[in-house]
């Protein structure tokens, strides 16, 4: 298997969900030594090289007390997000929604960064994924991507920032996943298991950024386009994407 994680002490944030368990299966896969699996409720996992960690991204004291905790950690993984069904619209949601939304995708995002930036440093550098999503670059109707444009571009400035401490920060961006978060979207989707291989090969190999799917390669070749063009793709063949 490329891309491994021999002896490396991985701390993954919504761990309980289907990504963040496909990233602590994984981890421990590419024999990661310790795997913090981080979540608001933490489970009990059947491997003695788990630990669960009770942490919430959205509360600045739970993101320090687990920093504290977890002071050998190497990589973090940034994956904790949600996309609440009611969030249909930046112009008519509820702002409480909105609120939620980016208290956790971006607040939470940048708060993670921030609490264990000094742990990576102090560990050799180490590494920081943020998870994205390709709704970041599409102009759609919702908080969940306007959250994300946010993430992304924060995680731009952490690389910048970080740099000088050994660290690098990789950028996950990608479509729909095929997880209980977006089931209720009758789309194709790409596979956990997919996602995060490419998101670790990316990590070990130090790149800026990974996309893990069709949807965020064709996207990243209209970056360069208008405006217009992006609305044309949302109706066209991503005319079904939604975060």
């Amino acid at each position: 298997m490329t891309g491994q994680l021999d002896q490396r002490t991985v701390l993954v944030t919504g761990a309980n969900g289907g990504l963040g368990t496909e990233f602590v299966r994984q981890a421990l896969e590419r024999g990661a030594r310790r795997v913090y699996a981080a979540a608001r409720t933490p489970r009990i996992w059947e491997d003695d090289r788990v630990v669960p960690l009770r942490l919430d991204v959205t509360d600045p004291a739970s993101v320090a007390d687990a920093a504290a905790r977890a002071q050998d950690v190497d990589l973090v993984v940034n994956n904790a997000g949600i996309a609440p069904a009611e969030d249909a619209s930046v112009v008519g949601g509820d702002d409480d929604v909105a609120h939620r939304v980016f208290e956790t995708n971006y607040f939470g995002t940048v708060r993670v960064g921030k609490a264990f930036a000094p742990a990576l440093a102090a560990n050799g550098g180490g590494a920081l994924l943020n998870v994205l999503s390709a709704a970041a670059w599409l102009p759609l109707p919702t908080v969940y991507a306007a959250s994300k444009a946010a993430a992304w571009s924060a995680t731009g400035a952490f690389r910048s920032e970080l740099a000088g401490n050994g660290t690098t920060v990789t950028g996950l961006v990608v479509g729909m996943i095929d997880t209980p978060m977006a089931d209720r979207f009758d789309v194709p989707k790409v596979s956990p298991e997919s996602v995060v291989s490419q998101a670790y090969d990316g990590v070990v190999a130090g790149v800026a950024e990974v996309l893990a799917d069709d949807d965020s390669r064709m996207l990243k070749t209209l970056m360069n386009g208008t405006p217009e063009e992006l609305a044309a793709a949302v109706a066209g063949p991503l005319g079904e994407f939604v975060p």
